[in-house]
């Protein structure tokens, strides 16, 4: 493992540790060149599906988009960055459960979008205003509406 600060590859782990529910095991490690500490996280590699986009093209499916977009709706929000990692790992492990090859993006957008109702409702309004690019008051008043009544139906 390349040692960020030096770039020496040659380091020893001084801990290792189960975290994430056993999904990832984080590693504490020491460069032997400049005697510098870092942090390693490992993950079983995953074979995800490809993402299909509205306009018919295929990319592979990247993990850093969906944190980012997750990032900027709870930004200045009381939502942590482990809970952030945790929606992400949710959303993943039901793709890998589908088995498909394929998924088309706005299964993804929807999983978000169903994961930030339940994390943070302002997050959720954010998120949902970008995705569903709302033409005007109209519809944005219409998904608050929805978003309203299903919390009044959940506290029933």
């Amino acid at each position: 493992m390349k040692c960020p600060f030096c770039a020496e590859l040659e380091n020893k782990v001084i801990d290792s540790r189960l975290s994430n529910q056993g999904v990832v095991i984080r590693r504490r490690r020491e460069c032997l060149g400049c005697q510098r500490r870092f942090t390693t996280y490992e993950r079983v590699e995953e074979i995800l599906p490809m993402v299909v986009k509205k306009d018919g093209r295929r990319e592979a499916y990247d993990r850093q988009k969906i944190l980012e977009g997750l990032r900027l709706a709870c930004q200045k929000r009381p939502v942590s960055a482990e809970q952030l990692e945790e929606v992400a790992d949710g959303i993943e492990r039901r793709l890998q459960e589908m088995g498909d090859k394929e998924v088309r993006s706005s299964v993804i957008g929807e999983a978000v979008m169903r994961e930030l109702a339940r994390l943070d409702e302002v997050a959720y309004v954010r998120f949902a205003s970008v995705y569903r690019s709302f033409k005007d008051l109209g519809e944005f008043m219409s998904e608050l509406k929805e978003l309203i009544s299903e919390r009044k139906a959940q506290k029933k």
